[in-house]
C-alpha cells in the first residue's frame, strides 16, 4: 500500500483529523442561508413542445448567468437505475482497502480508485474517498471492461450498472447542450450538442464519510469544474455548497433531480457568456453522504471555439475573443500535472498555456 494513501475508514473514528485534512478558516467558513437554485422541468423540451422548451430555456440562461447552475427534473433518466448506482457504492465503499485498491488511481491518470487525493497531494486534503471512470460512447463498454480489468469477475454487476448509468446521463447531456444552444440563441440549436457526441466523459463516485472535525476540513474544496458540464447526483444529505452573493449557500437536495454545473470548458466555448459555477461540498459529524458526478468533455484533440455568433461586433476590428483555441487535453493536462483546480483555473491555464505555446496567439479581454 502506498504511504500517500488515506484510509478514511479509519480516519473517521479519530476525535482529531491529522494535519492535512486542516483547510484554511476562509474557506471553511459556514453556509449561513439554503440556495433556492433554479429548478428546470425537462418534460415539454424532452417530448418537442415548443412553447415549453422557450421557458425552459429562457429558465435555463437566467440560472447559468446568475448562478452557473440549476437543477433538472423529469430528465429521462430512470430513477430506479440512480438508486442502484447509490447501493453499489455503498457496497464498494465499504469493502476492504486491499480489495478497493485493486483498482488503484495512477498518479497523472483519471480512471481509478483513491483515498482523500493523496496520490497527488499533501495538504489540504479531500475527506472522501473516489472512484472515477472514464467513459466514452462506442461498441466497448469502457466502465465495464475497467472494472472487471482491476476489480475482477466478482464486480461484473459494478461495471453494467455504471456503464448503463453513464450511457443514460451522457445521453441526459446531450440534450441539455441543445438546450444551452438554443438559450444562447445560437441558429443552429444542435451546435453543442454535435461538438460533444464523440466526447470522452468522466464519472466520479464521492464517499463522504463522518467526520470528528467537519468544522475544520471539506469534502472537496472550493473550485469551479474544469469539464463543460455536470450532471450531479445527491442523495439525501445536504453537502453542496454554491458561493453566490459574496456567500455560501447550501444546496438541498430535491428528490429525483440532478444538479446542473457550468464548467469552464463551456465558458470558454460560450465566449464567457455563462460561467463557471464555485462550488465546494461540505462533511457531516454524523452522516455518510454520496454523490456522482458525471463530467461532460470533448473529444480530447477537439479544438475549444465559441460559435461565431457569440463573439461579439458588428465588424472584424470589433469581434474579439475572451480566450485562445485549445483542447481538453491540454487543459486536462494542466489540471492533473501542474494545478489544484480553484476559482480561477480557466483564467491561469490561459496565462500558463499562451505563454507556453508560442503557436497559440492570446485574445484580448475587452470585457
Amino acid at each position: 500500500m502506498a504511504p500517500s494513501f488515506f484510509n478514511l475508514s479509519q480516519l473517521q473514528t479519530q476525535q482529531k483529523i491529522p494535519a492535512g485534512f486542516v483547510w484554511p478558516d476562509s474557506d471553511v467558513i459556514p453556509s449561513e442561508d439554503v440556495l433556492n437554485l433554479p429548478v428546470i422541468d425537462l418534460a415539454g423540451f424532452m417530448a418537442g413542445d415548443e412553447a415549453a422548451t422557450k421557458a425552459a430555456a429562457a429558465a435555463t440562461r437566467a440560472a447559468c448567468e446568475e448562478f452557473g447552475a440549476f437543477q433538472v427534473v423529469n430528465h429521462g433518466v430512470d430513477w430506479g437505475l440512480a438508486e442502484r448506482v447509490q447501493n453499489l457504492a455503498d457496497w464498494f465503499f465499504g469493502l476492504p482497502e486491499n480489495v478497493k485498491l485493486r483498482a488503484e488511481k495512477i498518479p497523472g491518470t483519471v480512471p481509478g480508485y483513491s483515498g482523500a487525493h493523496g496520490e497527488r497531494f499533501s495538504s489540504t486534503l479531500s475527506w472522501k474517498e473516489m472512484m472515477t471512470f472514464v467513459f466514452s460512447e462506442g461498441s466497448t463498454p469502457v466502465v465495464e471492461d475497467f472494472v472487471r480489468s482491476t476489480l475482477g469477475k466478482e464486480f461484473e454487476e459494478m461495471g453494467k450498472v455504471y456503464q448503463k448509468y453513464c450511457e443514460a446521463v451522457n445521453g441526459l447531456c446531450l440534450e441539455l447542450m441543445e438546450l444551452l444552444g438554443i438559450s444562447l440563441g445560437l441558429e443552429d440549436r444542435n451546435y453543442y450538442r454535435k461538438f460533444f457526441e464523440d466526447g470522452r466523459s468522466i464519472l466520479r463516485c464521492n464517499y463522504y464519510r463522518p467526520c470528528n472535525e467537519p468544522d475544520r476540513t471539506l469534502g472537496t474544496g472550493p473550485h469551479c469544474d474544469p469539464t463543460s458540464l455536470t450532471i450531479l447526483l445527491q442523495d439525501h444529505v445536504p453537502g453542496l455548497d454554491v458561493f453566490s452573493k459574496g456567500k455560501w449557500w447550501s444546496v438541498r437536495p430535491c428528490p429525483k433531480a440532478f444538479v446542473i454545473n457550468i464548467g469552464d470548458t463551456f465558458t470558454a466555448l460560450s465566449n464567457g457568456k455563462y460561467k463557471s459555477c464555485l462550488h465546494r461540498a461540505v462533511v457531516s459529524k454524523d452522516e455518510k453522504r454520496r454523490s456522482f458526478a458525471f463530467f461532460l468533455c470533448p473529444r480530447d484533440d477537439k479544438l475549444v471555439m465559441p460559435p461565431m455568433e457569440l463573439i461579439s461586433g458588428d465588424s472584424d476590428e470589433e469581434a474579439y475573443r475572451r480566450y485562445p483555441d485549445f483542447t481538453w487535453s491540454d487543459l486536462l493536462r494542466f489540471t492533473q500535472s501542474s494545478y489544484r483546480v480553484d476559482e480561477s483555473t480557466l483564467d491561469n491555464f490561459i496565462s500558463w498555456f499562451t505563454t507556453s505555446s508560442a503557436k497559440n496567439p492570446v485574445y484580448k479581454d475587452q470585457k
